[in-house]
Protein backbone atom coordinates (compact mmCIF):
# COMPACT_ATOMS: atom_id res chain seq x y z
CA UNK A 1 0.00 0.00 0.00
CA UNK A 2 1.61 3.54 -1.08
CA UNK A 3 2.27 6.17 1.81
CA UNK A 4 -0.02 8.53 0.24
CA UNK A 5 -2.98 5.87 0.90
CA UNK A 6 -1.78 4.53 4.17
CA UNK A 7 -2.20 8.57 5.27
CA UNK A 8 -5.60 9.34 3.76
CA UNK A 9 -6.52 5.97 5.53
CA UNK A 10 -5.35 6.76 8.95
CA UNK A 11 -6.81 9.79 8.77
CA UNK A 12 -10.41 8.49 7.98
CA UNK A 13 -10.25 5.98 10.70
CA UNK A 14 -8.69 8.38 13.40
CA UNK A 15 -12.18 10.43 12.84
CA UNK A 16 -14.25 7.75 12.30
CA UNK A 17 -13.07 6.23 16.10
CA UNK A 18 -13.99 10.14 17.05
CA UNK A 19 -10.32 11.30 17.62
CA UNK A 20 -10.73 15.14 17.07
CA UNK A 21 -10.04 16.87 13.79
CA UNK A 22 -6.82 18.71 14.68
CA UNK A 23 -5.28 15.20 16.44
CA UNK A 24 -6.40 13.36 12.87
CA UNK A 25 -4.61 15.77 11.17
CA UNK A 26 -1.04 15.98 12.64
CA UNK A 27 -1.13 12.25 13.81
CA UNK A 28 -2.03 11.05 10.19
CA UNK A 29 0.87 13.78 8.91
CA UNK A 30 3.05 11.52 11.05
CA UNK A 31 1.79 8.24 9.56
CA UNK A 32 2.79 9.45 5.95
CA UNK A 33 5.94 10.35 7.17
CA UNK A 34 6.96 7.01 8.69
CA UNK A 35 5.49 5.56 5.50
CA UNK A 36 7.20 7.39 2.84
CA UNK A 37 10.06 9.52 4.07
CA UNK A 38 12.74 8.70 6.21
CA UNK A 39 11.83 8.82 9.80
CA UNK A 40 14.64 11.49 10.38
CA UNK A 41 11.62 13.59 8.75
CA UNK A 42 9.66 13.33 12.42
CA UNK A 43 12.31 16.21 13.60
CA UNK A 44 10.23 18.72 11.59
CA UNK A 45 7.19 18.25 13.03
CA UNK A 46 7.64 21.23 15.58
CA UNK A 47 8.91 23.45 12.59
CA UNK A 48 5.85 22.56 10.68
CA UNK A 49 3.17 23.44 13.71
CA UNK A 50 5.10 26.56 14.09
CA UNK A 51 4.99 27.47 10.71
CA UNK A 52 1.92 26.80 10.38
CA UNK A 53 0.96 29.22 12.98
CA UNK A 54 3.72 32.30 12.43
CA UNK A 55 1.59 34.13 9.95
CA UNK A 56 0.76 37.91 10.46
CA UNK A 57 -2.90 37.80 9.02
CA UNK A 58 -3.91 34.89 11.85
CA UNK A 59 -3.71 37.73 14.39
CA UNK A 60 -7.04 38.50 13.44
CA UNK A 61 -8.83 35.06 14.02
CA UNK A 62 -8.52 35.99 17.71
CA UNK A 63 -9.78 39.25 17.27
CA UNK A 64 -12.20 38.80 15.71
CA UNK A 65 -14.07 36.40 18.10
CA UNK A 66 -13.36 38.46 20.84
CA UNK A 67 -15.30 40.84 18.81
CA UNK A 68 -18.12 39.01 18.11
CA UNK A 69 -18.16 37.78 22.40
CA UNK A 70 -18.50 41.16 23.28
CA UNK A 71 -21.13 42.65 21.28
CA UNK A 72 -22.89 39.28 21.82
CA UNK A 73 -23.36 40.14 25.76
CA UNK A 74 -23.12 43.57 25.36
CA UNK A 75 -26.84 43.51 24.98
CA UNK A 76 -26.33 44.34 20.83
CA UNK A 77 -28.13 41.34 19.99
CA UNK A 78 -31.63 42.34 21.63
CA UNK A 79 -31.04 45.82 20.46
CA UNK A 80 -31.29 44.90 16.93
CA UNK A 81 -33.81 42.31 17.48
CA UNK A 82 -36.10 45.21 18.77
CA UNK A 83 -35.29 47.65 16.13
CA UNK A 84 -36.07 45.28 13.36
CA UNK A 85 -39.34 44.97 15.29
CA UNK A 86 -40.24 48.26 15.22
CA UNK A 87 -38.77 48.26 11.49
CA UNK A 88 -40.53 45.18 9.71
CA UNK A 89 -43.94 45.53 12.03
CA UNK A 90 -46.52 43.16 12.61
CA UNK A 91 -47.40 40.52 10.08
CA UNK A 92 -47.05 37.29 8.86
CA UNK A 93 -43.53 35.64 9.59
CA UNK A 94 -42.21 38.82 11.06
CA UNK A 95 -40.43 37.58 13.79
CA UNK A 96 -38.79 35.15 11.29
CA UNK A 97 -37.73 38.10 8.84
CA UNK A 98 -36.44 39.39 12.39
CA UNK A 99 -34.31 36.63 12.93
CA UNK A 100 -32.91 36.15 9.44
CA UNK A 101 -31.88 40.43 9.38
CA UNK A 102 -30.74 40.31 12.96
CA UNK A 103 -28.31 37.17 12.14
CA UNK A 104 -27.27 38.74 9.39
CA UNK A 105 -26.01 42.14 10.87
CA UNK A 106 -24.68 40.07 13.67
CA UNK A 107 -22.71 38.63 11.01
CA UNK A 108 -20.89 41.38 10.41
CA UNK A 109 -19.94 41.31 13.84
CA UNK A 110 -18.44 38.56 15.00
CA UNK A 111 -17.32 36.41 11.76
CA UNK A 112 -18.68 33.39 12.97
CA UNK A 113 -21.71 31.26 12.59
CA UNK A 114 -21.85 29.35 15.53
CA UNK A 115 -21.64 33.15 17.92
CA UNK A 116 -24.24 33.97 15.47
CA UNK A 117 -26.57 31.57 16.51
CA UNK A 118 -25.74 31.30 20.26
CA UNK A 119 -26.72 35.34 20.18
CA UNK A 120 -29.65 35.39 18.21
CA UNK A 121 -31.23 32.33 19.81
CA UNK A 122 -31.36 33.58 23.21
CA UNK A 123 -32.62 36.63 22.40
CA UNK A 124 -35.26 35.46 19.70
CA UNK A 125 -36.76 31.72 20.77
CA UNK A 126 -38.50 32.92 23.31
CA UNK A 127 -40.27 35.59 21.48
CA UNK A 128 -40.69 33.11 18.09
CA UNK A 129 -42.42 30.15 20.41
CA UNK A 130 -44.89 32.46 22.04
CA UNK A 131 -45.92 33.95 18.90
CA UNK A 132 -46.57 30.58 17.85
CA UNK A 133 -43.67 29.68 15.70
CA UNK A 134 -42.51 25.64 16.24
CA UNK A 135 -39.20 25.40 17.90
CA UNK A 136 -37.57 23.19 15.62
CA UNK A 137 -38.21 25.89 13.15
CA UNK A 138 -37.18 28.69 14.97
CA UNK A 139 -34.48 27.02 15.88
CA UNK A 140 -33.38 25.39 12.37
CA UNK A 141 -33.93 29.20 10.44
CA UNK A 142 -31.49 31.16 13.14
CA UNK A 143 -29.02 28.25 11.95
CA UNK A 144 -29.38 28.74 9.02
CA UNK A 145 -29.41 32.86 9.15
CA UNK A 146 -26.46 33.03 11.13
CA UNK A 147 -24.32 30.31 8.50
CA UNK A 148 -24.38 33.92 6.43
CA UNK A 149 -21.75 35.57 8.84
CA UNK A 150 -19.56 32.62 7.32
CA UNK A 151 -19.90 35.59 4.40
CA UNK A 152 -20.78 38.69 5.82
CA UNK A 153 -17.15 40.57 6.37
CA UNK A 154 -15.22 40.34 8.89
CA UNK A 155 -15.51 36.32 8.35
CA UNK A 156 -13.13 34.51 9.74
CA UNK A 157 -13.29 31.65 6.85
CA UNK A 158 -12.45 33.77 4.52
CA UNK A 159 -9.34 34.93 6.63
CA UNK A 160 -7.98 31.90 6.42
CA UNK A 161 -8.89 31.40 3.11
CA UNK A 162 -6.90 34.31 1.94
CA UNK A 163 -3.70 32.73 3.53
CA UNK A 164 -4.24 29.20 2.18
CA UNK A 165 -4.53 30.41 -1.38
CA UNK A 166 -1.51 32.45 -2.27
CA UNK A 167 -2.12 35.59 -4.19
CA UNK A 168 -5.49 36.42 -2.95
CA UNK A 169 -6.41 39.82 -1.17
CA UNK A 170 -8.05 39.84 1.53
CA UNK A 171 -9.77 42.80 1.39
CA UNK A 172 -11.22 41.61 -2.44
CA UNK A 173 -12.81 38.35 -0.45
CA UNK A 174 -14.58 40.47 2.41
CA UNK A 175 -16.33 42.43 -0.42
CA UNK A 176 -17.13 39.74 -2.79
CA UNK A 177 -18.73 38.08 0.23
CA UNK A 178 -21.30 40.83 1.23
CA UNK A 179 -23.70 40.88 -1.68
CA UNK A 180 -23.72 36.86 -1.83
CA UNK A 181 -24.32 37.04 1.95
CA UNK A 182 -27.33 39.42 1.43
CA UNK A 183 -28.71 36.87 -1.10
CA UNK A 184 -28.27 33.80 0.51
CA UNK A 185 -30.36 35.68 3.14
CA UNK A 186 -32.68 37.16 1.01
CA UNK A 187 -32.87 33.08 -0.25
CA UNK A 188 -34.20 32.00 3.19
CA UNK A 189 -36.69 34.57 3.18
CA UNK A 190 -38.77 33.22 0.49
CA UNK A 191 -39.52 29.96 2.32
CA UNK A 192 -39.90 31.72 5.46
CA UNK A 193 -43.12 34.04 3.69
CA UNK A 194 -44.40 31.60 2.21
CA UNK A 195 -44.80 29.14 5.49
CA UNK A 196 -45.74 31.70 7.55
CA UNK A 197 -48.67 32.70 5.48
CA UNK A 198 -49.44 28.91 4.80
CA UNK A 199 -49.41 28.35 8.83
CA UNK A 200 -50.88 31.52 9.62
CA UNK A 201 -47.76 32.72 12.11
CA UNK A 202 -48.63 36.03 13.56
CA UNK A 203 -50.25 38.62 11.60
CA UNK A 204 -51.05 42.37 11.37
CA UNK A 205 -52.81 44.00 14.20
CA UNK A 206 -54.38 47.29 15.68
CA UNK A 207 -51.03 48.12 17.12
CA UNK A 208 -48.60 48.24 13.53
CA UNK A 209 -48.97 51.67 13.79
CA UNK A 210 -47.67 51.71 17.33
CA UNK A 211 -44.69 49.46 16.46
CA UNK A 212 -43.90 52.47 13.64
CA UNK A 213 -43.71 55.02 16.22
CA UNK A 214 -41.35 53.06 17.90
CA UNK A 215 -38.52 53.08 15.01
CA UNK A 216 -36.65 55.95 15.25
CA UNK A 217 -36.36 55.27 19.53
CA UNK A 218 -34.97 51.44 18.90
CA UNK A 219 -32.75 52.58 15.61
CA UNK A 220 -30.80 54.94 18.07
CA UNK A 221 -30.67 52.50 20.40
CA UNK A 222 -29.46 50.07 17.45
CA UNK A 223 -27.33 53.00 16.03
CA UNK A 224 -24.00 51.87 17.79
CA UNK A 225 -24.04 47.93 16.60
CA UNK A 226 -25.04 48.87 13.07
CA UNK A 227 -21.68 51.48 12.78
CA UNK A 228 -19.87 48.74 13.25
CA UNK A 229 -20.08 46.89 10.00
CA UNK A 230 -19.65 50.36 8.60
CA UNK A 231 -16.67 50.86 10.75
CA UNK A 232 -14.78 47.58 9.84
CA UNK A 233 -15.86 47.82 6.04
CA UNK A 234 -15.12 51.78 6.04
CA UNK A 235 -11.80 51.71 7.76
CA UNK A 236 -10.85 48.95 5.03
CA UNK A 237 -12.24 50.64 2.03
CA UNK A 238 -10.50 54.12 3.29
CA UNK A 239 -6.99 52.61 3.68
CA UNK A 240 -6.93 53.44 6.88
CA UNK A 241 -6.11 50.20 8.49
CA UNK A 242 -5.46 46.82 7.26
CA UNK A 243 -7.93 43.91 7.54
CA UNK A 244 -5.77 42.65 10.43
CA UNK A 245 -6.01 46.13 12.22
CA UNK A 246 -9.75 46.34 11.60
CA UNK A 247 -9.77 43.35 13.98
CA UNK A 248 -7.85 45.58 16.73
CA UNK A 249 -10.34 48.51 16.09
CA UNK A 250 -13.32 46.27 16.06
CA UNK A 251 -12.22 45.24 19.59
CA UNK A 252 -11.46 48.40 20.84
CA UNK A 253 -14.66 49.73 19.27
CA UNK A 254 -17.16 46.76 21.04
CA UNK A 255 -15.37 47.72 24.73
CA UNK A 256 -16.15 51.25 24.49
CA UNK A 257 -20.00 49.97 23.12
CA UNK A 258 -20.04 47.33 26.08
CA UNK A 259 -18.37 49.71 29.25
CA UNK A 260 -19.85 53.15 28.07
CA UNK A 261 -22.82 53.05 26.14
CA UNK A 262 -25.20 49.81 26.66
CA UNK A 263 -23.20 49.27 29.94
CA UNK A 264 -24.02 45.50 29.84
CA UNK A 265 -20.23 44.48 30.48
CA UNK A 266 -17.75 45.59 33.20
CA UNK A 267 -14.21 45.64 33.61
CA UNK A 268 -14.39 41.99 35.15
CA UNK A 269 -16.46 40.68 32.65
CA UNK A 270 -13.79 42.09 29.96
CA UNK A 271 -11.25 39.52 32.11
CA UNK A 272 -13.66 36.40 31.30
CA UNK A 273 -14.53 37.12 27.95
CA UNK A 274 -10.56 37.28 26.95
CA UNK A 275 -10.59 34.08 28.13
CA UNK A 276 -13.40 32.45 26.59
CA UNK A 277 -11.98 34.35 23.23
CA UNK A 278 -8.35 32.89 24.11
CA UNK A 279 -9.93 29.23 24.59
CA UNK A 280 -12.38 29.63 21.48
CA UNK A 281 -9.01 30.52 19.41
CA UNK A 282 -7.22 27.95 20.98
CA UNK A 283 -9.00 25.24 19.84
CA UNK A 284 -8.68 27.26 15.78
CA UNK A 285 -4.94 27.56 16.15
CA UNK A 286 -4.10 24.20 17.32
CA UNK A 287 -6.62 22.62 13.81
CA UNK A 288 -4.18 25.24 11.97
CA UNK A 289 -1.15 24.08 13.33
CA UNK A 290 -2.06 20.34 13.60
CA UNK A 291 -2.90 20.62 9.53
CA UNK A 292 0.61 21.94 8.86
CA UNK A 293 1.96 18.31 9.51
CA UNK A 294 -0.42 16.52 7.22
CA UNK A 295 -0.34 19.57 4.72
CA UNK A 296 3.73 19.40 4.76
CA UNK A 297 3.20 15.23 4.46
CA UNK A 298 1.38 15.85 1.73
CA UNK A 299 2.96 17.55 -0.64
CA UNK A 300 6.26 15.91 0.09
CA UNK A 301 4.72 12.78 -0.64
CA UNK A 302 3.00 14.32 -3.56
CA UNK A 303 -0.30 12.88 -2.84
CA UNK A 304 -2.48 16.91 -3.21
CA UNK A 305 -0.82 16.25 -6.83
CA UNK A 306 -1.90 13.21 -7.47
CA UNK A 307 -5.28 13.79 -5.94
CA UNK A 308 -5.94 16.83 -7.91
CA UNK A 309 -4.58 15.18 -11.50
CA UNK A 310 -7.55 12.76 -10.45
CA UNK A 311 -9.92 15.21 -9.99
CA UNK A 312 -8.98 16.69 -13.49
CA UNK A 313 -8.63 13.98 -15.32
CA UNK A 314 -12.36 13.12 -14.14
CA UNK A 315 -13.65 15.42 -17.25
CA UNK A 316 -12.53 18.32 -19.44
CA UNK A 317 -16.29 19.98 -18.31
CA UNK A 318 -15.38 22.46 -16.10
CA UNK A 319 -18.72 23.47 -15.58
CA UNK A 320 -19.65 19.47 -14.37
CA UNK A 321 -16.43 18.93 -12.26
CA UNK A 322 -17.78 21.79 -10.46
CA UNK A 323 -21.07 21.07 -9.43
CA UNK A 324 -19.59 17.58 -8.43
CA UNK A 325 -16.43 19.42 -6.22
CA UNK A 326 -19.57 21.71 -4.72
CA UNK A 327 -21.55 18.14 -3.66
CA UNK A 328 -18.07 17.00 -2.29
CA UNK A 329 -17.66 20.33 -0.65
CA UNK A 330 -21.22 20.37 1.15
CA UNK A 331 -20.93 16.54 1.96
CA UNK A 332 -17.40 17.67 3.66
CA UNK A 333 -19.85 20.57 5.56
CA UNK A 334 -22.07 18.40 6.74
CA UNK A 335 -19.21 16.60 8.86
CA UNK A 336 -16.42 18.60 9.49
CA UNK A 337 -16.19 22.62 10.59
CA UNK A 338 -15.08 25.28 8.08
CA UNK A 339 -11.63 25.75 9.12
CA UNK A 340 -10.91 22.07 9.06
CA UNK A 341 -12.18 21.70 5.36
CA UNK A 342 -10.68 24.90 3.90
CA UNK A 343 -7.06 22.96 5.68
CA UNK A 344 -8.01 19.91 4.09
CA UNK A 345 -8.98 20.48 0.53
CA UNK A 346 -7.60 23.50 -0.87
CA UNK A 347 -4.28 22.01 -0.89
CA UNK A 348 -6.44 19.84 -3.53
CA UNK A 349 -8.30 22.36 -5.10
CA UNK A 350 -5.84 24.95 -6.05
CA UNK A 351 -4.46 22.94 -8.95
CA UNK A 352 -8.09 21.84 -10.09
CA UNK A 353 -8.62 25.59 -9.79
CA UNK A 354 -5.77 26.67 -11.53
CA UNK A 355 -6.01 24.16 -14.43
CA UNK A 356 -9.83 25.69 -15.03
CA UNK A 357 -8.70 28.73 -14.89
CA UNK A 358 -11.43 29.95 -12.22
CA UNK A 359 -11.28 33.18 -10.78
CA UNK A 360 -9.67 32.59 -6.92
CA UNK A 361 -11.92 34.93 -5.77
CA UNK A 362 -15.30 33.82 -6.88
CA UNK A 363 -14.53 30.27 -6.27
CA UNK A 364 -13.48 31.15 -2.13
CA UNK A 365 -16.90 32.88 -2.15
CA UNK A 366 -18.68 29.55 -3.80
CA UNK A 367 -16.66 27.65 -1.17
CA UNK A 368 -17.77 29.70 1.90
CA UNK A 369 -21.57 29.26 0.13
CA UNK A 370 -20.88 25.20 0.32
CA UNK A 371 -19.65 25.27 3.84
CA UNK A 372 -22.76 27.63 5.07
CA UNK A 373 -25.11 25.41 3.98
CA UNK A 374 -23.01 22.83 5.70
CA UNK A 375 -23.41 24.63 8.93
CA UNK A 376 -27.09 23.77 9.61
CA UNK A 377 -27.35 20.63 7.82
CA UNK A 378 -27.40 17.28 9.68
CA UNK A 379 -25.63 14.86 11.53
CA UNK A 380 -23.16 17.50 12.71
CA UNK A 381 -24.31 20.86 11.78
CA UNK A 382 -22.37 23.11 14.14
CA UNK A 383 -24.84 26.00 14.06
CA UNK A 384 -27.66 24.06 14.94
CA UNK A 385 -26.57 22.05 17.51
CA UNK A 386 -26.32 25.62 19.11
CA UNK A 387 -29.76 26.41 18.87
CA UNK A 388 -31.13 23.04 19.59
CA UNK A 389 -29.42 23.21 22.46
CA UNK A 390 -31.16 26.99 22.99
CA UNK A 391 -34.25 25.46 21.88
CA UNK A 392 -34.22 22.32 24.37
CA UNK A 393 -35.01 20.30 21.34
CA UNK A 394 -33.41 17.36 19.25
CA UNK A 395 -31.33 17.57 16.34
CA UNK A 396 -33.54 15.16 14.67
CA UNK A 397 -36.84 17.39 14.57
CA UNK A 398 -35.07 20.17 12.46
CA UNK A 399 -34.62 17.90 9.25
CA UNK A 400 -37.39 18.50 7.80
CA UNK A 401 -37.11 21.91 8.03
CA UNK A 402 -33.01 22.20 7.40
CA UNK A 403 -33.71 20.80 3.87
CA UNK A 404 -35.90 23.21 2.91
CA UNK A 405 -33.96 26.05 3.73
CA UNK A 406 -30.97 23.99 2.20
CA UNK A 407 -32.95 24.07 -0.93
CA UNK A 408 -33.31 27.78 -0.63
CA UNK A 409 -30.10 28.77 0.40
CA UNK A 410 -28.40 26.33 -2.75
CA UNK A 411 -30.31 28.30 -4.65
CA UNK A 412 -28.71 31.24 -3.76
CA UNK A 413 -25.16 29.79 -4.44
CA UNK A 414 -26.27 28.39 -7.86
CA UNK A 415 -27.23 32.31 -8.69
CA UNK A 416 -23.39 32.86 -7.93
CA UNK A 417 -22.37 30.55 -9.78
CA UNK A 418 -23.92 31.10 -13.27
CA UNK A 419 -23.48 35.22 -12.57
CA UNK A 420 -19.85 35.80 -11.09
CA UNK A 421 -20.44 39.91 -10.95
CA UNK A 422 -23.05 38.81 -8.30
CA UNK A 423 -19.44 38.27 -6.20
CA UNK A 424 -16.92 40.16 -8.36
CA UNK A 425 -18.54 43.39 -9.14
CA UNK A 426 -17.89 45.23 -5.65
CA UNK A 427 -14.30 44.39 -5.27
CA UNK A 428 -13.88 45.52 -8.87
CA UNK A 429 -15.79 48.49 -7.91
CA UNK A 430 -13.73 49.33 -5.01
CA UNK A 431 -10.64 48.85 -6.66
CA UNK A 432 -9.40 45.42 -5.48
CA UNK A 433 -7.54 42.82 -6.80
CA UNK A 434 -9.81 39.87 -7.42
CA UNK A 435 -7.15 37.79 -9.60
Amino acid sequence: MSPDLWMLLAFAGLLIAGVPVAFSLGLAGAVGILAGLPPAMLATLGTNTYNSIAKYPLIAIPLFILTGLIFERSGVALRLVRFAQALIGPRHGGLALVAVLVCMIMGGMSGSGPADAAAVAMVMLPSMTKAGYPRPFSATLIAASASTAILIPPSVALILYSIVVPGVDLRALFAAGLFPGILAGLALLVPVLIVSRRFGWEGSSPAAGAERLRVGETFKQALPALFAPVLILGGLRSGLFTPTEAAVVAVAYGVVIGLFVTREIGLKDLWGLFGEAAVISGVVMLIIALAGIFAWAGTMLGTFRDMAQWIIALTDNGVLLLILIMLAVLAAGMLLDAISIYLILMPILIPVMQHFEWNPVWFGILLAMNIAIGQFTPPVAVNLMVTTEVAKIRLEQTIGWALLFVVAMAGALALVAVFPEIALWLPRVLGYNVG
